[in-house]
């Protein structure tokens, strides 16, 4: 969907009329972000949603979009790069989701052992959210695409690094 697609949707529910007057912008400059580019003829303009496309183009920087989920109330999760097709790792696939929700649990009840949470106990609980999002995500891509080769070929290069989660590191 084009952005000013998006916008002329967002449009149905929240007036052009009440935009421009938040914004302090033109009435007709909020139509002109619904309407298609067309340069030549003069019509449609650069809208928000193609600028901050562009500026994350330029920059690469995911930071850009968590910020902007955030604003939002939620998290941005990347979506994983699939090949071709590989069921046979469905059910690995799907032990490595109740793996790291089990890590999860685990950081929680090892952090809330003494009825409070810390800054660094918060941080961790964060981070193991962030991997199971992340890993949900790969494998309900992966269904949807009947391919879970990423998740696989991941699995394979991340096992040997990845780190135990504090309820049962014995490194410490």
């Amino acid at each position: 969907m084009q952005s000013h697609e998006v916008l002329r949707e967002v449009f149905q529910r929240c007036s052009p009329k009440q935009v421009a007057a938040q914004l302090g912008l033109s009435l007709s400059m909020i139509y002109k972000w619904a309407e298609p580019p067309d340069h030549a003829a003069g019509s449609g303009s650069t809208n928000p949603l193609d600028r901050f496309d562009a500026l994350y183009q330029c920059t690469k920087d995911t930071r850009l979009i968590d910020w902007l989920c955030q604003r939002a109330g939620g998290f941005f999760i990347l979506n994983p790069k699939t090949k071709n097709p590989d069921p046979e790792y469905l059910m690995p696939a799907t032990n490595e989701i109740v793996q790291e929700f089990a890590d999860l649990l685990s950081v929680i009840s090892a952090a809330a052992a003494d009825n409070q949470i810390t800054d660094a106990e918060a941080r961790d609980i964060r981070a193991r959210w962030e991997e199971l999002k992340s890993v949900t995500e790969s494998f309900v891509e992966c269904c949807e695409k009947g391919n879970f080769r990423p998740m696989k070929e991941k699995a394979s290069t991340s096992s040997a690094s990845r780190p135990l989660s504090p309820a049962r590191d014995d490194r410490k």
